[in-house]
């Protein structure tokens, strides 16, 4: 894609939703660093399903190994994957105790060396914590960039990269967030919706999708 292209891709996205936002529900970065790594393999609204009562009960690392393992799970246990989450949560909140003063630190390296904590995780929370031009490429991303061929690649890494190179100011800071919920709601994965994509005459992508007949007969 063009770089005066990728200009007004951003900027459409931007004059849709000037002020993106993450849809996992957190009270505070550690809240917020547990939500992430409950995320994989999980939707944002089984997340916050299974966390907003967690959270107000449990809101810093003290309070979550206080709670322990076994209370954990019966919080999370209608989330995918709770078994192997509930044990990477409270090694992580150790972690933080042990190393960082019971703080999330702002540090994309040291995130990474938490429990359960990779590196697309570790982006979304230097992003929505503490505002870094990050990219975390999540399935609804990968898709994006590679149907858009905003910063096509054969991994997530690729993609990322691809983005870091690909993404002018002032947009790096909520890319992330545009991509993501474009991916979500309107690029979608089996049936893309192309007939009211913002940025359709920008993307390659064929064939387009024509509008539902109703869609097409409400217009």
């Amino acid at each position: 894609m063009k770089k005066s292209d990728i200009v007004e891709f951003f900027s459409r996205l931007a004059a849709d939703n000037p002020h993106p936002e993450t849809e996992l529900e957190s009270v505070n970065d550690y809240t917020l660093l547990v939500a992430v790594v409950l995320s994989a393999q999980a939707t944002d609204a089984g997340v916050n399903k299974a966390t907003r009562r967690l959270f107000q009960e449990v809101d810093t690392p003290a309070k979550m190994v206080a709670l322990g393992e076994d209370a954990l799970k019966q919080h999370i246990k209608t989330i995918g994957l709770f078994n192997t989450k509930a044990k990477n949560v409270i090694a992580l909140s150790r972690a933080l105790i042990a190393d960082h003063g019971g703080e999330v630190p702002a540090d994309r390296d040291a995130l990474e060396k938490l429990p359960g904590v990779g590196r697309k995780t570790a982006n979304v929370v230097m992003n929505v914590a503490f505002g870094a031009e990050t990219f975390a490429v999540d399935t609804h991303i990968f898709r994006v960039c590679n149907r858009t061929r905003l910063a096509p690649g054969k991994t997530p890494l690729a993609v990322e990269k691809g983005l870091e190179k690909a993404v002018p100011e002032p947009f790096r800071v909520h890319a992330h967030h545009w991509l993501i919920l474009h991916g979500r709601y309107v690029c979608k994965a089996r049936t893309p919706e192309c007939w009211r994509c913002p940025v359709a005459d920008l993307c390659p992508y064929q064939p387009k999708t024509p509008a539902p007949k109703r869609a097409r007969a409400d217009t």
